[in-house]
């Protein structure tokens, strides 16, 4: 079963209400017109029902999309030294609910004004708009996730407060419309995903700690 996240009630009653009042003023094209603005918009902001399988150690994905990073990089604003880098990227095609990766605790949660360059591009994740969550699980192990705006996103939603506890796959925020998600991990972290990837949030294996 798949819903509407909250944050979507409000961009798809716009379009409905207007698809309604014209075809009530017998308008059926513009009516027809608005409608199927409804219907995108709608399908943009669906939040599907997800479980997933995954084992102690593994580290589920962020978001849905397709992987354009893996790498060790070097991450001294949060974790202090290297980092395993796994980067998501959302076409406005994808579902843009996020999740969990792991069970944590919440650390800190920062939102960094910055651009709006294509969310593809490496840099987008230290020069775009974003929002940083540290986390760090029952073992002190930090992560970082980054909720990063790109050329059409404008707005990011993140549902996450520090001292929050959070549970593996659970949602946690969105991104409007279209954009990626980096996660870092302890430098021990091994990669399970290669570049290319489609992976789906809350159920693709990305990693294993």
């Amino acid at each position: 079963m798949s819903v509407v996240a909250k944050e979507g009630l409000s961009h798809i009653s716009i379009p409905s209400f207007l698809a309604i009042i014209l075809l009530l003023m017998g308008y059926p094209v513009g009516g027809a017109a608005a409608g199927i603005v409804a219907v995108s918009v709608a399908l943009f902001f669906r939040d599907p029902e997800r479980t997933h399988s995954a084992g102690p150690g593994q580290i589920l994905s962020p978001a849905d999309g397709r992987i354009v990073a893996v790498d060790r990089v070097q991450e001294d604003r949060h974790l202090g030294g290297g980092s395993l880098r796994i980067s998501v990227f959302m076409s406005i095609f994808n579902v843009h609910v996020n999740r969990v990766p792991l069970d944590a605790s919440v650390v800190a949660v920062k939102h960094v004004p910055g651009g709006f360059a294509m969310a593809h591009l490496d840099s987008a994740g230290l020069i775009n708009e974003r929002t940083e969550i540290l986390l760090v699980d029952s073992s002190g192990r930090k992560c970082l996730m980054v909720q990063v705006a790109g050329l059409v996103a404008r707005r990011i939603i993140c549902r996450l407060s520090e001292g929050d506890e959070v549970v593996k796959g659970s949602r946690f925020g969105l991104i409007c419309f279209g954009s990626r998600v980096d996660l870092y991990l302890p430098e021990e972290a091994q990669p399970l995903a290669r570049i290319g990837d489609r992976v789906r949030a809350g159920q693709s294996v990305l990693a294993k700690m």
